[in-house]
């Protein structure tokens, strides 16, 4: 991003496998196909491969091919604490699409920063940023060097707060996921990729939620209307929710519908929204 064009140059040339990759190798959780995202100069995925593990490298500018498929494991070193808050929300939407549903992907932050914000960086000589990431996922692994967390898709965690958090059916298919809301097609579809966004924390309607919990559904819906433009190739679409049982609310979680509407799913599509009473879209 045009704010922190220099994450790239904290990529460490390594001749070894990084500390996390080996010791999450040495615990065995290293399964299936792989994918090292923000792979920098690519050590960990030449460790991998010479270990008969697949896995493939991206990062933004070393090993720049965007991944086309989904991936058992996923690993992401050290690269969220080099990046912005709304560069960590892409990259933690990123890893949640690009994993399988029954995967895990595994965060590693550093511990040892003392410094934030942007400093020079000591060899380039150029504004580099660095942060302290704390993640609301499952901690495996800490020392006083870093820290590595675990991710599966919510769909797939019963993370055992009942009347706080809402669990999802394990069959739900996840478009995507950030920290704090997550989102999946709708049971119900009206239409063609008809998507809910959905805070993890339970609030009975938009209105209670927090700001930061409506921040990242913001995120999450124009990261959902991206993603079902280039799927689907709707027309346009109706974005919104329902609030209290006059306005039609059956389910008392929030949850944001994203509806692609299609030329010719409606006869007279005039009115939008208006149309929730009848007889009120033309006028």
């Amino acid at each position: 991003m045009k704010r922190n064009p220099n994450s790239h140059l904290t990529a460490k040339e390594r001749d070894k496998v990084s500390y996390p990759t080996r010791k999450l190798y040495n615990l065995g959780v290293i399964e299936g196909e792989v994918l090292d995202f923000g792979s920098g100069y690519g050590k960990d995925a030449e460790f991998l491969n010479a270990k008969n593990i697949s896995c493939t490298p991206y990062d933004p500018y070393h090993a720049p091919d965007y991944p086309n498929k989904k991936f058992d494991t996923i690993l992401c070193q050290y690269v969220l604490n080099v990046l912005l808050p709304e560069e960590q929300a892409e990259v933690l939407m990123s890893v949640s699409e690009l994993l399988k549903p029954t995967g895990k992907a595994y965060f590693t932050v550093r511990r040892d920063l003392k410094r934030f914000g942007y400093r020079t960086h000591y060899v380039h000589k150029v504004p580099t940023y660095q942060c302290n990431v704390r993640l609301s996922y499952k901690s495996l692994f800490k020392n006083d060097f870093c820290e590595i967390y675990e991710y599966q898709h919510f769909t797939q965690v019963n993370n055992g707060k009942e009347g706080i958090f809402e669990n999802p059916s394990p069959d739900a298919e996840l478009i995507s996921e950030l920290a704090t809301v997550y989102s999946i097609y709708d049971k119900y579809p009206v239409s063609k990729g008809h998507a809910l966004v959905i805070p993890k924390r339970k609030s009975a309607h938009y209105f209670k939620m927090t700001d930061k919990e409506k921040t990242a559904c913001q995120i999450m819906v124009e990261r959902v209307k991206t993603i079902l433009e280039k799927k689907y190739q709707p027309d346009g679409f109706n974005i919104g929710f329902n609030m209290n049982e006059a306005a039609g609310q059956t389910v008392f979680h929030t949850h944001i519908h994203v509806i692609p509407r299609y030329k010719g799913d409606a006869e007279n599509p005039r009115g939008g929204i208006r149309n929730v009473i009848p007889g009120m879209g033309e006028y």
